[in-house]
């Protein structure tokens, strides 16, 4: 059986320790601010992504890798793993033209063999799909077993978070149905998920920590009792509030594995500062 190696893009939002690993090459996005663009994660950390967003009068946007990007990418993978075949797994096509970029370049390179899953998510509803693809390669499964694998897992995932504010969801083309969300009132704060790639709106909710608590009680609404396999907190400034959560999560969900992750800077660009989420599945 050929070896096969799982990648991913920045979006996954994996620790580089978790990503390293486990093996896992990662393909950067883009952010542009003013006339300088930067690899996401890597030429522009997340510290000083959040310390720039507060201080500078600009405000960034996000773009997808290139193909000629993921032609050099899926390329060297090839030559320094030494093999000719890639299982990519990457954001929602619904949030970003990363995938599109991705097909492009398999086209141009023939030679190899890339099998590519649109995730129908991002951040860790991503990351944790990359994870148990990786897990299933290590553990000597097909190609087509571990594609099979990261579909059982998306049917198991759940992301559900909140947010302070729609406005740079909105501003970033990515609100998707939340739209109607548009003009409540300014102290109702939105409960939001991943739905078919795209966000949805749940409920809206006085005040942010019943905007948390409804949240977590979602989350125990959708696990029905069942221990989560893996859970994931991502947040972007989040403050105290990832203390309050992590605790409620340890004590009520006690997940077998957990992660804390700060957004990546192109995934915080479309949250914004105060974005509070969790992504989780039971998948064993």
């Amino acid at each position: 059986m050929e070896r096969f190696v799982v990648v991913t893009d920045s979006t996954s939002n994996l620790a580089p320790e978790l990503s390293e690993s486990h093996g896992i090459p990662v393909i950067p996005l883009n952010v542009h601010w003013g006339d300088e663009t930067y690899l996401d994660g890597e030429t522009l950390t997340t510290e000083t992504f959040y310390r720039w967003l507060e201080t500078r009068k600009a405000m960034p946007k996000t773009s997808q890798p290139s193909a000629g990007a993921f032609i050099d990418f899926f390329e060297q993978i090839a030559e320094t793993h030494d093999t000719e075949t890639i299982l990519g797994i990457f954001i929602s096509a619904e949030m970003s033209g990363t995938l599109a970029s991705a097909i492009q370049a398999k086209a141009q390179l023939p030679n190899l063999t890339i099998e590519l899953i649109d995730s129908r998510s991002v951040s860790m509803g991503l990351g944790l799909q990359v994870l148990v693809a990786a897990r299933a390669a290590e553990a000597g499964k097909s190609l087509e077993e571990t594609k099979a694998r990261v579909r059982q897992c998306y049917e198991a995932m759940d992301v559900v978070f909140a947010v302070d504010t729609l406005e740079f969801l909105h501003r970033g083309g990515r609100i998707g149905g939340a739209a109607r969300l548009l003009g409540s009132a300014l102290n109702l704060k939105p409960v939001l998920t991943i739905e078919s790639g795209q966000v949805e709106p749940l409920e809206k909710v006085r005040s942010r920590r019943r905007s948390l608590r409804r949240m977590l009680q979602i989350a125990e609404e959708r696990l029905d009792g069942r221990r989560p396999t893996e859970l994931a907190i991502m947040e972007a400034q989040a403050g105290d509030d990832v203390d309050w959560v992590r605790d409620r999560i340890v004590n009520r969900l006690r997940p077998e594995r957990m992660y804390t992750r700060v957004l990546t800077p192109v995934v915080g660009t479309h949250g914004g500062p105060g974005t509070l989420g969790i992504a989780f599945h039971t998948l064993t």
